[in-house]
């Protein structure tokens, strides 16, 4: 099966002045500039299959905003290749336009002062949709989205969950086969989260679409992506299913415990290391491999009410992967250019 998106070798360089402070740093800048080279991507390869919906992971500048831009066709690569339904991003001109959807979550196309539906009819004479089609499909989103008399009225006027819902209308009635979603959930509250996410899964299965999102939310990567791509400085980390992440980097479990009375803090220690007592309330972590002996020990040795075993947060596996790619440590193989490598998928090149 051909993929939907392929990228590979992507790279993207940045030329930046240098300026140093004070006025004969801004006055030497302008005689004299000086400039630097910032590597946004390097040498970023992977590709995700029709109808997948994959996490693109990454802190604060690693390059995720730019992959999406370049795969999308706003920017250019400095090198390297990508295929995005078929096109060459940069290249495809209104019909790779027709086949894709860029949602930016701190990013507006919504007029401000209209109501919503003036953006859908503008994008609708933009995309050339049929009126007819025009509102089965909007019919279709406002159902999914629960958004009912919301597109009436004045854009200023809605909540920013509201807004993003309008959005991803707005983005999705010419009904693109993909999706680039940068941060889709940011700033929102928790139920509009989670009716974000509730319609992303709603419209891949409906309409077989490809979802390529970025997100610092990790219950966005959680109850939407199987798969994640990890990167950070430009360099692709890790690419794979989440759950073989959590094994490699989660090398110890949780023991969520309910005590009964008359249990201390110092009890607990010789089974593990006590991460919080909080009485009756409890927290011990152990090897993963430990877990069920350590877990029957407890059970026959001090008075439990209640015991759950879980892996760590999703946000301290990111990060230790994070620390592993920094570090070019054993999880990781070194290209010839450095850069760490963790792969543990199919789509890796």
């Amino acid at each position: 099966m051909d993929e939907a998106i392929r990228a590979d070798e992507l790279c993207k360089t940045y030329r930046v002045k240098v300026r140093d402070s004070g006025l004969a740093g801004a006055l030497r800048a302008l005689v004299r500039p000086r400039y630097r080279d910032v590597r946004a991507l390097d040498r970023v390869s992977f590709g995700v299959a029709p109808g997948e919906i994959v996490a693109f992971l990454g802190p604060n500048g690693a390059g995720k905003t730019t992959a999406l831009k370049i795969l999308a066709g706003l920017l250019h690569p400095t090198s390297g290749r990508a295929r995005v339904a078929g096109f060459e991003p940069w290249q495809g001109g209104p019909p790779f336009k027709r086949r894709i959807a860029i949602v930016l979550g701190n990013k507006q196309q919504l007029l401000w002062d209209l109501p919503a539906e003036e953006t859908f009819l503008l994008n609708r004479a933009i995309y050339d949709v049929s009126m007819a089609d025009y509102r089965e499909r909007l019919d279709n989103l406002i159902d999914l989205l629960v958004l009912g008399e919301v597109i009436d009225k004045p854009v200023r006027q809605l909540s920013l969950g509201e807004r993003m819902k309008c959005e991803l209308v707005a983005a999705l009635l010419h009904r693109p086969d993909i999706l680039f979603l940068d941060e889709p959930t940011l700033g929102l509250d928790v139920a509009a989260q989670d009716t974000i996410r509730t319609f992303l899964k709603a419209y891949r299965d409906r309409y077989g679409a490809t979802v390529l999102l970025t997100s610092h939310y990790m219950a966005d990567v959680t109850a939407l992506a199987q798969r994640v791509l990890i990167i950070n400085r430009g360099r692709l980390l890790y690419d794979g299913e989440l759950s073989a992440l959590v094994a490699r980097h989660a090398r110890n479990k949780r023991l969520h415990l309910v005590l009964g009375d008359g249990v201390t803090a110092a009890d607990l220690e010789r089974f593990g290391d006590v991460r919080e007592f909080a009485f009756p309330h409890a927290t011990l972590e152990v090897a993963r491999e430990e877990a069920p002996r350590v877990s029957a020990a407890l059970l026959s040795a001090v008075s439990v009410v209640d015991l759950s075993i879980q892996d760590p947060p999703i946000e301290e596996v990111i990060r230790r992967a994070f620390e592993v790619g920094d570090d070019g440590g054993a999880a990781g193989d070194q290209d010839d250019a450095g850069a760490t490598r963790i792969r543990d998928g199919a789509s890796a090149p």
